[in-house]
């Protein structure tokens, strides 16, 4: 199912953003008890940290079984959503609770961004890219402190002024402009995106706060969405986790082909991308990491607000899109600078640092800190191919430990 939240409208190009999800709406009713089910390779935080190597590896790392989550994180992760959704919080630390996750309810907050609480989006699409935003942040970082800033809508005007709040949040814990020099630590991350349009580069300096790192979804489709395109902003891909049909083992990581990414109309090619003069015709390319997000190897996501004014079966939802790659790259990265106590200054010295994997100098590093998916195809016809080190689908590949970020 493609919510209504992430269809695309021509009407709404450079005005609207959409949410990148999809799920999957079961034949039958899905089982009554809480996830992870038998028979069902849906990912879970601790699976999920077992492939990314967050925690010790185990053979498969097998949903069924792998049951040890991430304990670290620290610093500010602020998410930027539109609408308001009433149960997040609720949702979040019944999510913790049942995947035995760390969860101090005076490590998230809500902030209204317009000062006054958003509607709620009927269709419940928004609410439901809330909850896999906050809780798989969380899950792969949870000892950082979470807000959820809400827009008042999904208005391009209204999602940029949640940026400048959430960035003030991170940088200075306040959601008015911060003091010169202030040094906040953290991320942003921003799982919606909307179609490239001829004005976009006016706003790349929304995402330009000093000790501040910006996370977008490359989006759900062939092609480049803004602001995952922004030199300013790491675009996160989507990646695939082929199961075994038999035990649901791990057998490798492969693209999605439905992950976004392509080489953007209107942004120059930034300098950390210089050495890929040969496929980007001087311009930007994404996405720059991937991590999983086919809606077949999907999340188990809590949700229990209605979905089009239906409450759905145990609230439990299977859930992918490149909206769930998002927050699980930054909650990795925010846990990366956590351990190492290096935050990065700004998106372009994350971006250098990441880029840096692929210079033949830094080949041993880039095998040990990157799973380089070198299998699959995406864009338009299928014309881009996985291959050895950065490629069209999935950029450098997806996180491997926290090393390198």
């Amino acid at each position: 199912m493609i919510p209504a939240s992430s269809q695309i409208n021509a009407v709404d190009k450079g005005k609207r953003a959409h949410t990148n999800i999809r799920f999957i709406l079961p034949a039958t009713t899905n089982p009554t008890e809480a996830p992870p089910y038998s028979g069902y390779a849906n990912e879970t935080p601790a699976s999920l940290a077992c492939i990314y190597r967050l925690v010790t590896q185990v053979t498969g790392c097998n949903p069924d079984h792998t049951v040890n989550t991430p304990t670290g994180g620290g610093g500010t992760i602020a998410i930027v959503d539109a609408y308001h959704d009433p149960s997040a919080a609720g949702d979040l630390a019944y999510f913790s609770d049942q995947f035995g996750l760390p969860f101090n309810p005076a490590k998230f907050k809500i902030v209204f961004a317009s000062g006054s609480e958003p509607p709620v989006d009927d269709t419940g699409g928004w609410e439901l890219e809330e909850a896999l935003d906050i809780e798989y942040a969380h899950a792969m970082a949870p000892n950082a402190m979470l807000y959820l800033v809400e827009a008042a809508s999904n208005r391009n005007a209204d999602l940029y002024l949640a940026v400048q709040v959430t960035s003030n949040l991170v940088a200075c814990g306040k959601t008015t402009t911060c003091a010169a020099g202030s040094t906040g630590k953290g991320e942003v991350s921003m799982s919606w995106g909307g179609q490239e349009y001829s004005g976009e580069t006016n706003y790349d300096s929304v995402f330009l706060t000093p000790n501040v790192v910006y996370f977008a979804s490359s989006g759900d489709g062939a092609g480049v969405i803004y602001p995952s395109a922004s030199p300013n902003v790491i675009s996160v891909g989507g990646t695939s986790t082929a199961r075994s049909l038999l035990t649901g083992n791990l057998i490798a990581e492969i693209a999605w082909s439905d992950t976004g990414g392509g080489v953007s109309y209107y942004e120059p090619s930034p300098s950390y991308q210089s050495a890929l003069s040969a496929i980007n015709f001087g311009y930007r390319t994404t996405p720059d990491i991937s991590a999983v997000a086919n809606p077949n190897t999907g999340v188990w996501v809590y949700d229990s607000f209605p979905y089009g004014g239906i409450y759905y079966s145990s609230s439990w939802w299977t859930v992918g899109g490149t909206s769930v790659a998002a927050p699980i790259v930054t909650g990795i990265v925010n846990a990366a600078s956590a351990k190492s106590g290096v935050w990065a200054t700004s998106n372009g010295a994350e971006l250098t640092t990441i880029y840096s994997a692929l210079k033949p100098a830094n080949a041993t590093a880039y095998k040990a800190n990157f799973n380089d998916i070198t299998y699959g195809a995406c864009d338009y016809y299928s014309g881009s191919f996985s291959g050895v080190g950065y490629d069209l689908c999935t950029g450098v590949g997806s996180p491997k430990g926290l090393a390198g970020k």
